[in-house]
């Protein structure tokens, strides 16, 4: 097959918090004609992501039982193998990965299989990069070197909360790791599509001199031991005067360890899904939309960080629970 006829890939990849799914969500809401096939990789033990993403007619595909750079490519493979037997239901496929996901070999996957070759083409590999946490988090951080690395187009996002001499100090940093890679300012991902999705800028020739073995064998990718998730589930309604108090003291007492935060609440005598996330001391959360009829009510957050105390943490959620659900459980 031609390269024109195969089904273009964009990879999303960037580290924890950067603002992946809202470029994702960018993507899916802007009215540009095209239909996207959707595969979302997440690192935790539930699901959030795909709840985050908009509500739209793509077909999207949630991934959450182990990183796409790992253990679950084969399960990559296997739905890039059954989407393609519907492919008149879309122009393009889109992945986004978790944030510590290594691109290498998630873009190795579209050269060293066959039947994937032979049907699709990767488009673009996108890392979308925080303006303000990246330099405090780039040395400590192997997978934020790679992502960049591996980056045809870097989205420097939230620009807004650093300043010009900021910004020009992270775009040096980025520019020392991926010299030609293109890079995009933009505040929570405002960026024209066109200037990153259909570019067709995938340069194999720059991968090989980056990783010379990359068409050679897979890649194996192991995250830092330190970095771990967990979750928090509450079938019960929380009470928000609680949960603000107790997220906010979360965030100044683990702040610097806390790379990830996100989730879906549902507050006692509310009925629309609030969804907050947060990275590092930043916390951020709004209405999202009304609970559907047949949608069960459950709070499920997701916290990913390095050595966090889980059982001092998942203690304080329970006391969010709202008061008369706590003397009636």
């Amino acid at each position: 097959m031609n390269a024109i006829d195969r089904t273009p890939v964009t990879i999303l990849t960037g580290y924890l918090g950067a603002g992946k799914t809202t470029l994702l969500n960018r993507i899916l809401s802007e009215d540009h004609g095209r239909r996207y096939a959707v595969i979302v990789n997440e690192f935790g033990e539930i699901g959030i992501d795909n709840d985050l993403v908009v509500d739209a007619d793509e077909e999207i595909f949630e991934m959450n039982n182990g990183c796409i750079c790992c253990t679950v490519r084969g399960d990559l493979i296997r739905i890039i193998e059954s989407l393609m037997k519907h492919r008149d239901r879309f122009d393009a496929i889109l992945i986004e990965t978790t944030g510590l996901a290594d691109p290498a070999p998630v873009a190795q996957t579209f050269f060293v299989d066959d039947d994937v070759q032979s049907n699709t083409r990767l488009d673009a590999i996108i890392t979308v990069a925080d303006a303000r946490h990246l330099l405090g988090e780039i040395d400590k951080a192997h997978e934020a070197q790679v992502q960049l690395a591996f980056a045809d187009i870097v989205l420097l996002n939230k620009t807004d909360v650093v300043n010009e001499q900021e910004l020009t100090e992270v775009e040096a940093r980025v520019r020392r790791i991926n010299p030609t890679a293109v890079i995009q300012r933009s505040e929570r991902c405002q960026v024209a599509l066109d200037d990153v999705i259909g570019r067709n800028a995938f340069d194999l020739d720059r991968v090989l001199e980056i990783e010379p073995e990359f068409l050679k064998h897979f890649h194996h990718h192991h995250h830092d031991d330190h970095v771990t998730s967990f979750s928090l589930l509450s079938d019960a309604p929380l009470d928000p005067e609680r949960f603000f108090a107790w997220i906010q003291s979360v965030a100044q007492d683990f702040g610097a360890d806390m790379l990830r935060m996100k989730g879906i609440i549902a507050f006692e005598g509310d009925d629309d899904r609030f969804v907050t996330q947060g990275v590092h001391m930043m916390l951020e959360g709004d209405h999202q939309r009304p609970w559907k009829p047949d949608e069960q009510r459950t709070t499920r957050l997701v916290f990913i960080g390095r050595d966090l105390p889980r059982n001092i943490i998942e203690e304080g959620f329970r006391r969010c629970v709202a008061r008369e659900q706590a003397l009636t459980g």
